[in-house]
């Protein structure tokens, strides 16, 4: 092993408790979105890099809603840009345990503990150590800890992406969003988020001549949503191979469920809210729909969109709303990219085992650097607590995804 990734490794070892405890804090830093106010736990890593002498900057749209970014340049001559992008927001803690940030068990406790502020915790330190040997490495490093993740993106990565690209696009982005350790995202489905509402007049149920019944219309129109689930893309045959390998179907359906390795290959349809009604006895005057459409990478999204809006165009009393901060194309990185072998290295040195490329089934902010044509990874710990009032990260999985981030961004950056 390099004898400077030995001192990073050293330094790792000898501050495992600062790490912890900056972790801890973090947890308990209150950065909900909704409502959005992130500026606790923006603060805090603040805090841990003007401690350190290390660049950032606060930029953003909002003053309750900073991003946290920070550049600076190797020491070793000309070389690549590598971003560091993680998010501070996270889903609303159930009650208030999930802010307490406890270490108990070997474990610790809080809301983003998964998702993901293990990642973007991993990000600040990489961000950080590589910070001291930077007269050893090449080109220039970029750290982006955005505050709008969870609602869209709008005001985080994809503001960064409108006002300060050049700073932030670079070559390569290494993200700690959770997959689990065993495997490293280099694909996202798409999304299409939509409202269908019908509407009539209504009246009383014994006079159904008088009136299109919404409900009825709506139930038809989920019927025939259903000619998109299963559909299957046409993939790239270097993706396909990927996805086919035996470790990565057994990888897809360890870390996601049994089926995962399937449905990752094919268009899913979740009508996820429907309201109408006011009586059984009443045509209701007006019924609604919400669908969730994951879309694999093969597919052109927009054609997809078409065939939607075709199907609620053949009922004249629906209409459709879009969730455009929700919809978005699929996007794929190259399973056999440099940072993908960078990182089955280091883990198979700390661990043992070699990490596989797979696909998700959810979206992250990963996809703005591959719509640019810039390779994205993620790398991070395990999502089965997300969301949970338990959710948590065990101390070695954290200190694990510190490491492996830590060592692959110097890997990155010396080369």
């Amino acid at each position: 092993m390099d004898e400077l990734k030995r001192q990073l490794l050293g330094w790792l070892e000898a501050d495992r408790d600062e790490l912890i405890r900056f972790m801890s804090g973090f947890l308990q830093a209150k950065s909900a979105n909704p409502p959005g106010d992130t500026r606790e736990a923006a603060d805090h890593i603040s805090r841990y890099l003007q401690a350190r002498q290390v660049p950032h900057r606060f930029v953003a749209a909002f003053d309750h809603m900073p991003n946290v970014v920070g550049t600076y340049e190797g020491g070793a001559g000309e070389g690549r840009h590598l971003v560091l992008n993680g998010h501070i927001d996270v889903f609303p803690a159930i009650d208030d345990y999930g802010w307490s940030g406890e270490v108990k068990d070997g474990k610790i406790f809080g809301r983003g503990a998964s998702d993901m502020k293990t990642g973007t915790a991993a990000g600040v330190f990489a961000y950080a150590y590589l910070h001291r040997l930077r007269e050893h490495l090449k080109g220039k490093l970029t750290l982006t800890c955005v505050s709008d993740e969870q609602s869209g993106g709008k005001y985080g990565t994809r503001y960064l992406f409108e006002t300060i690209p050049d700073e932030v696009k670079g070559d390569c982005c290494l993200n700690g969003e959770p997959s689990g350790i065993n495997n490293i995202r280099f694909m996202e489905k798409g999304t299409l988020r939509f409202r269908v509402t019908a509407r009539a007049p209504g009246g009383h149920g014994g006079y159904p001549h008088l009136s299109a019944n919404p409900i009825k219309i709506v139930a038809a129109i989920v019927q025939e949503m259903e000619r998109f689930h299963g559909r299957r893309a046409p993939m790239p045959a270097d993706i396909a191979a990927a996805l086919d390998t035996p470790e990565a179907i057994a990888g897809t359906n360890k870390g996601m469920g049994d089926g995962a390795a399937d449905v990752v290959r094919f268009i899913t349809v979740n009508p996820g809210v429907i309201q109408g009604g006011l009586k059984v006895n009443q045509i209701a005057p007006d019924c609604m729909v919400e669908f969730d459409l994951r879309i694999p990478f093969g597919f052109d999204r927009d054609e997809i969109l078409a065939e939607v809006r075709a199907i609620v165009g053949a009922h004249p009393e629906a209409s459709m709303e879009m969730f455009d901060a929700h919809s978005y194309p699929p996007s794929a990185a190259d399973p056999n990219g440099e940072m993908v072998r960078i990182l089955q290295d280091n883990v198979k040195s700390l661990k043992g085992f070699t990490p596989v490329p797979l696909s998700s089934l959810g979206g992250s902010d990963s996809r703005y650097w591959r719509y640019d044509g810039i390779p994205a990874y993620l790398y991070g710990p395990s999502p089965v607590s997300m969301g949970r009032r338990d959710e948590h990260v065990t101390v070695e999985e954290f200190l694990h995804i510190v490491t492996t981030h830590v060592l692959s961004a110097f890997d990155y950056l010396r080369k």
